[in-house]
């Protein structure tokens, strides 16, 4: 997957939560289909290797970590920080910290190694060619700052990349998957929205006359003010859905997507809301209500990756609502497509759907 991913490859994505990674065991994640193994050096940097031992394969994740290196769990080979094998028991002893036989000054003998990175309470892993990391940074978080609460979700979703972000800005979909959680079913309302699609986002403007987030919506808005929504996709695979009431008012989901493999991902998802005396009460409720929503998605998610995978593919219809997803269609099959990355013109479109 990883090398048949065109320039989605060329990006960082999330392998773990920092406070997961650690410099006294190892950590396995998988991105892109390939198996990593995470741990911290001994000055507390993230490392990332391919989880597989030179020797015979066996997974470097089920070894230890001791003086910022790694060993293998089943003949001692141990790995430093850059992959590099600085020792094999079965080579002999090491003299003033040297082996004889010098395995360190041997090409064949490193172990793949990623460019790693802290992030937003994140270690974030570049799966393209590593000289090319410095050309981009990692997404950005919306930091939770003055009079701004977060916490973090992680979420394992059967789905593609697309069509997980496609779901996170679909708004046709809250009255059935969500309702009485999200949006209600009842009398359709007219909705409009401004789409428009740049190099490497897609960006809309929602226009719903009276609309709202469900029975949450007196704990958001108990002032009643008209609420204002925008979606956001950022290539590669990273979504923002802001919902706001007034200028102190408002509450932010910001997800990226992890794929593991064509229909499995892991979602890391921030929750930042700003609401005044609220946040308190808020922070105790809403992890509960958010889980709650997320696992609804998470279940529909199952049911069309299950019927994609049956039927081979997508074979999708659409309406005037489904242009937002067809956006960010095409810069994500661009890239898949692409050795180089030029992305396809901007361009835009307005709207109008009912719910």
């Amino acid at each position: 997957m990883r090398f048949t991913s065109g320039t989605l490859s060329e990006n960082w994505y999330v392998a773990a939560l920092s406070k997961e990674v650690t410099g006294k065991r190892p950590t396995a994640r998988t991105v892109l289909e390939e198996p990593l193994v995470l741990f911290r050096s001994t000055g507390g940097r993230p490392v990332a290797l391919l989880d597989r031992c030179l020797h015979r394969n066996a997974a470097l994740s089920a070894g230890q970590v001791f003086d910022g290196c790694i060993g293998c769990p089943y003949h001692g080979w141990t790995y430093d920080a850059h992959g590099r094998c600085v020792f094999v028991p079965s080579e002999g002893p090491k003299s003033d910290g040297v082996q004889a036989e010098a395995p360190a000054g041997r090409p064949d003998r490193f172990v793949e190694s990623f460019p790693a990175r802290d992030q937003d309470g994140m270690v974030w892993v570049y799966m393209g060619t590593p000289d090319r990391a410095a050309e981009r940074e990692p997404f950005r978080f919306p930091p939770a700052g003055e009079g701004w609460m977060s916490y973090m979700m992680v979420t394992d979703f059967d789905g593609d990349v697309t069509d997980l972000v496609e779901n996170f800005m679909d708004v046709p979909h809250t009255s059935f998957v969500h309702g009485g959680w999200f949006r209600r079913q009842g009398k359709p309302k007219r909705g409009e929205a401004q789409v428009e699609r740049t190099r490497d986002s897609v960006l809309v403007d929602y226009v719903i006359p009276g609309d709202s987030i469900g029975f949450t919506g007196r704990i958001l808005n108990p002032d009643n003010r008209p609420m204002t929504h925008t979606d956001k996709f950022f290539m590669p695979n990273c979504t923002r859905v802001d919902y706001a009431w007034g200028p102190r008012r408002a509450f932010v989901i910001t997800s990226q997507v992890t794929p593991i493999t064509p229909v499995k991902a892991r979602v890391y998802t921030a929750i930042t809301f700003q609401l005044g005396p609220l946040n308190w009460p808020a922070r105790i409720g809403l992890p509960w209500y958010t889980r709650v929503v997320i696992n609804q998605d998470v279940r529909i998610m199952a049911v069309q990756t299950a019927n994609l995978v049956r039927f081979g593919g997508r074979r999708f219809h659409g309406t005037g609502a489904d242009v937002i997803h067809r956006h960010i269609e095409v810069l994500r099959e661009n890239a898949l497509a692409s050795t180089v990355g030029d992305p396809p013109a901007p361009a835009g479109d307005h709207i109008a759907y009912w719910l």
